[in-house]
């Protein structure tokens, strides 16, 4: 097993344990920070290499995608799960936004096994981040007159991760290898490292939510399996129709079967603050994230392959 991998399951047993074991919160802001900017300027270094042009029906067919999987997830949590109309919103916004550190452990298990994917990948993970957060605003309010959207467009757009994802691909971009060869060792040779502490604080974070899926039962557990399988799919569907090769598919349904735990929460939190954060997180978090780090990546590079197999690209 990868040892990232072996890394989140200490925070996970540690957490359910009890340990005192904690990262400081300046620590895990740090790491946050350093992982959002490799990622990004990896993917700014290659986005130079090829023009924006081709690259912009791609971005326009994934915002789609994000777009419509809120609108899948809202009817199932909202007439079988029964949740109130902010809630099913909410938790379906969550599930049509991404995972940036979902994209980081699959950057890493990819990598490890010599498996490549297109490099402008980042700059679709940002593309992915913000569609569903106004179609989970749109399906828990409507449109009003007091929707506050300039505090909504200024969390969803200048929140902290979409400023340090797009940054670090301006950054990569305008920079280029050459010059950014002397921060490499901090930024690319530390990544897997960095990732590994990272993961340790995900799994104490995620052991924290495990009381309330004991408190709303199964049929959480089961949407946060379910809804990033059948994400995966259309996530699959859509790489295959782009074009991408089995790396760049298997990648594109990864994004598709994450869920948000940091930028979706924040919006949500001021454009539907009646939401309870607690279901949101429960799934995405305590259920969703382990379940695409311990499992899910590899069941979606399968998927990959057989999708391309079987149309023989």
């Amino acid at each position: 097993m990868d040892p990232i991998i072996l890394f989140f399951l200490l925070g996970l047993g540690a957490g359910l344990l009890r340990s005192e074991l904690k990262l400081p919160a300046a620590v895990y802001d740090l790491i946050s920070m350093l992982l959002l900017l490799s990622i990004g300027m990896k993917g700014g270094i290659e986005l130079a290499k090829q023009p924006f042009s081709t690259l912009l029906p791609q971005m326009l067919a994934v915002m789609g995608m994000g777009m419509l999987m809120p609108l899948l997830a809202f009817p199932v949590l909202y007439y079988v799960g029964r949740f109130k109309r902010a809630d099913a919103a909410s938790i379906a916004a969550h599930y049509g936004s991404v995972s940036v550190a979902t994209f980081a452990v699959a950057v890493a298990w990819f990598t490890s096994r010599n498996i490549e994917f297109e490099a402008h990948m980042p700059l679709l993970l940002a593309v992915l981040e913000i569609p569903a957060i106004l179609v989970g605003i749109l399906l828990a309010r409507g449109i009003s007159k007091d929707m506050r959207l300039g505090a909504v467009a200024h969390e969803v757009f200048l929140g902290k991760g979409i400023v340090l994802l797009i940054g670090g691909l301006l950054i990569g971009w305008i920079a280029g290898p050459e010059n950014l060869a002397p921060i490499k060792p901090l930024f690319f040779d530390l990544f897997k490292g960095i990732l590994a502490l990272f993961l340790l604080e995900m799994g104490l974070i995620t052991a924290a939510q495990f009381g309330s899926l004991r408190q709303y039962g199964l049929f959480l557990v089961a949407f946060g399996i379910g809804m990033p399988l059948c994400s995966s799919l259309i996530g699959t569907a859509l790489g295959v129709w782009l074009g991408l090769s089995v790396g760049g598919t298997a990648m594109l349904a990864t994004l598709a079967a994450s869920a948000s735990y940091i930028a979706v929460p924040a919006a949500m939190r001021i454009s539907v603050p009646q939401a309870n954060p607690t279901l949101s997180l429960a799934a995405s978090l305590g259920v969703t994230f382990p379940f695409n780090v311990l499992v899910g990546i590899a069941v979606y590079y399968a998927l990959a392959q057989w999708a391309h197999s079987l149309l023989g690209s």
